[in-house]
């Protein structure tokens, strides 16, 4: 007891430090910056090892002094690291129209995307959440269109003015076409991703948007979210991770009720055999 009266503060502060230095490595984790902070930190522990065990004073004086200049200096490396991950931190991530509407649209919208797959048409779609995307809207064709399948074959056939850029829809509607997203510049396992996939990638890591990727190739259909890329998903599959994504509590509802009736299901067939015995 007198040992963590005396030294609970002590306990506490490292206990605050370790979360923020976890957090820290959340935000950073596969972007640009994870190899440059990673590098920084090498160098200042092999440099503070060094100039401490051998005495050196000079070497410890300059780091001392550096260490402001490179906190400062950071937050110029890290700024779109920084920017993405204090626009999550007071974000939140629900749509603001109602659960019905939220339903009819992903019909629409499952309905175009199965279209736009099965006659191979390469499309590109982004949906603005709790963070604004003005700045790419900027970059195509603002719209204010009702989407539809129609709508979303038009737009992406290959001989249209906007097929090679991405749709971008906010609160059920068509915000923006033939927009320009940023590519992601970080280092995929899967080398055969291409500029759309990247691009979903990209937008998503800057953004705390949902992309959606229909392949011009193979027609494979893949949703984005913080930057983590679905591949190859199948129509229920699809439909599935959008439900989880834009209805989270209706369907953890949903499941819930399923697994209650596999487990009714499950006693009845146990009443069944137990009288079948008898």
């Amino acid at each position: 007891m007198s040992f963590i009266q005396d030294y609970w503060r002590a306990v506490g502060e490292i206990l605050i430090i370790w979360i923020c230095l976890y957090q820290i490595y959340r935000a950073f984790k596969d972007t640009r910056g994870a190899r440059i902070m990673v590098g920084l930190a090498l160098l200042l522990m092999v440099l503070s090892s060094v100039s401490l065990i051998l005495d050196l004073k000079v070497i410890w004086w300059i780091m001392k002094h550096l260490f402001l200049g490179m906190a400062a200096a950071s937050l110029i490396i890290f700024q779109p690291e920084l920017r993405n991950a204090l626009a999550k931190l007071g974000s939140t991530k629900l749509f603001s129209f109602s659960q019905s509407q939220t339903h009819e649209f992903l019909d629409t919208f499952s309905e175009a995307v199965s279209q736009l797959s099965k006659k191979r048409i390469g499309a590109l779609f982004a949906f603005e959440r709790s963070i604004s995307l003005k700045e790419h809207l900027k970059t195509g064709v603002e719209l204010d269109s009702v989407f539809s399948p129609e709508f979303a074959l038009t737009v992406f056939h290959p001989k249209t003015a906007l097929h090679d850029g991405g749709m971008i829809i906010a609160q059920n509607r068509v915000a923006g076409a033939g927009c320009v997203f940023p590519v992601s510049s970080r280092e995929l396992s899967d080398r055969s991703t291409g500029l759309r996939h990247r691009a979903a990638i990209g937008v998503t890591e800057e953004a705390d948007c949902v992309a959606v990727v229909v392949s011009e190739e193979t027609g494979q259909v893949s949703i984005c979210v913080d930057g983590k890329l679905s591949r190859g998903l199948s129509e229920d599959a699809f439909r599935s991770k959008l439900e989880h994504i834009f209805l989270p509590k209706e369907r953890e509802h949903e499941e819930k009720m399923d697994e209650q009736l596999a487990g009714e299901a499950g006693d009845l067939d146990g009443g069944r055999g137990n009288l079948a015995a008898d």
